[in-house]
């Protein structure tokens, strides 16, 4: 058989225009003559629907979309697998399956729902869907195939050291006699996820002796970013087909030959980072409606990333910039910014704080008397801009795009209704440190950043001679601590004897860590790149007494 992937964005909800890009992807496959089209898990109606699920309106759409699509393809030749929702009986307790449907001659021939439903980390399948009841085996043009969807290939007995689920859906269609495996999915990136999905799907691959070929959704959903990446491995394991990741592409594979298209892939971490926090960003403010984005230049490293990834995602001429100075900025901060909105092109704007500074401390004088200037003014400063910023949106229809990292949220380093504000934490999901390697590898190609804003020590310049070291430990130290706590959750001893570093030091970054909850949870959604992101993957009380 000749099988295309159609690697596809879809937008949640979106069934015209995802029944639009459907159908015109199946018609480019049909014309290069291929047998069978396969298109993401739910590519119908949009990965993760979450609680539209719930509405009854939302399953007959996805119904009537799969008959459009059929109706619309009944003149080719070619079926079509695709992903969608279908109800689900009230006898499961759930309202809808997760369903791969395969349609062909204007019909849909075949039904098959997702088995294995995820229930960690961002998923939450269990709450929604109903497993299906039974696997079948389906035989197209020859081939015998077994269809899965997603998860339903995650749990082979031979790659993970411990399984989630106690059956195994493609060793269960294989031993029924499938020669082929199948798989719709829409799985989320993170650093190092590409690497990981590979080599399970070539442990499936060489063990039982079949092609496997995975079809993943590409694009950005709220907080969740999708790589694509889509492949085709042989029976030896090895890569016959690859798709490009982070972009929509449409590939073919030939499976009695066992050769395929393969499209070229930056291995660099930092690049694809990068590359998904530009499809992110991009996805994130047009899929939510609107095309510019407003963004605070401090002069610092993060705010510049964060620009250079805007002007990228959106285009220079949507982004604006803006510099606040207060009566602690340096000059050669405002003058970076300036330097760095030249080199990306975008327009930069000046709106100096310091008189709404004075009216604020002249107004709450009479209040603070006796007191001495703290966090309290440094906070202060930071929400005047916050509002500068909101009234900028609000005014000229942009998206605010916050400039804080993983390490500032990990901590609290950060100042609620103040430079948190925004729709979206674009680095929130970024160590410092990873910062500084992603702003490098902006300028791999020539100065964008420029070199003074990399260079220069950070510093939120809240009150004279300010540096992040006055509150925190140095970044080489602070954010290894960071990712075991938060990402590997491993224990103050277990991170102090791990890296060296003394146990005060670590239970006082800890302390940090929990004593910020209720920040994390009224912060902008994050843009997701590593295993353990702040937002809907990582739930955590805010009222709760933890032992250090």
């Amino acid at each position: 058989m000749k099988i295309a992937l159609a690697q596809i964005n879809p937008t949640v909800g979106d069934f015209d225009g995802n029944t639009r890009k459907i159908i015109e992807f199946a018609s480019r496959a049909a014309a290069e003559d291929a047998d069978l089209v396969m298109f993401p898990e739910l590519a119908i109606c949009g990965y993760p629907p979450a609680d539209l699920l719930e509405k009854p309106s939302f399953l007959e759409r996805a119904g009537r979309a799969v008959e459009e699509i059929a109706a619309a393809t009944a003149g080719q030749s070619i079926a079509i697998l695709c992903g969608t929702v279908t109800p689900a009986p009230a006898s499961t307790g759930r309202h809808a399956y997760n369903t791969a449907v395969l349609m062909r001659a204007g019909k849909v021939e075949f039904v098959q729902s997702k088995t294995l439903l995820p229930f960690y980390d961002v998923f939450d399948e269990q709450r929604y869907f109903a497993p299906a009841a039974a696997r079948q085996v389906f035989r197209l043009g020859g081939e015998d195939l077994a269809i899965t969807i997603c998860e339903d290939a995650w749990n082979d007995k031979s790659f993970w050291e411990t399984r989630r689920y106690a059956s195994d859906p493609v060793e269960e269609l294989l031993t029924a006699g499938a020669r082929v495996v199948l798989n719709i999915s829409a799985s989320p990136y993170w650093a190092d996820k590409r690497k990981l999905r590979f080599e399970m799907l070539s442990a499936i691959a060489s063990r039982h002796r079949v092609p496997v070929l995975m079809v993943n959704q590409v694009g950005g959903n709220d907080s969740l970013i999708f790589d694509g990446s889509s492949t085709a491995i042989g029976p030896d394991g090895n890569v016959i087909a690859l798709a490009q990741s982070f972009s929509e592409d449409l590939i073919f594979v030939d499976t009695v030959a066992m050769t395929g298209d393969v499209h070229p892939m930056d291995d660099d971490e930092d690049a694809s980072i990068y590359a998904a926090l530009v499809l992110g960003t991009r996805d994130y403010v047009r899929k939510c409606g609107f095309s510019r984005a407003v963004i605070g230049l401090s002069g610092g490293i993060d705010s510049a990333l964060v620009a250079a990834i805007a002007a990228e995602a959106l285009g220079p001429e949507n982004v604006l910039g803006v510099a606040m100075p207060s009566p602690y900025s340096s000059l050669g901060s405002v003058e970076d910014s300036k330097h760095l909105a030249e080199a990306l092109g975008i327009r930069i704007e000046t709106m100096g704080i310091s008189s709404l500074f004075c009216e604020y401390n002249r107004s709450l004088a009479p209040l603070f008397a006796g007191r001495a200037p703290d966090i309290t003014e440094e906070n202060i400063q930071s929400r005047i801009r916050g509002n500068l910023l909101m009234a900028l949106s609000n005014k000229f229809g942009s998206l605010v795009l916050t400039t804080g990292n993983k390490s500032e949220m990990s901590v609290g380093y950060c100042t609620l209704y103040g430079d948190m504000v925004g729709a979206l934490a674009v680095i929130g999901d970024v160590f410092k440190t990873r910062v500084y390697s992603l702003a490098r590898y902006r300028n791999r190609d020539g100065e964008v950043i420029p070199s003074a804003i990399i260079e220069k020590p950070p510093s939120a310049e809240l009150r004279p001679d300010q540096m992040d070291t006055d509150s925190l430990p140095p970044y080489e130290a602070l954010d290894p601590i960071l990712e075991a706590y938060v990402e590997r959750y491993e224990t103050p001893e277990d991170i102090a004897a791990r890296y060296g570093f003394d146990l005060e030091l670590v239970r006082s970054v800890v302390k940090l860590v929990e004593r910020s909850e209720y920040k994390r949870q009224q912060a902008a959604i994050v843009l997701k790149v590593t295993q353990k992101a702040f937002g809907m993957g990582r739930r955590f009380p805010i009222a709760v007494k933890v032992e250090v």
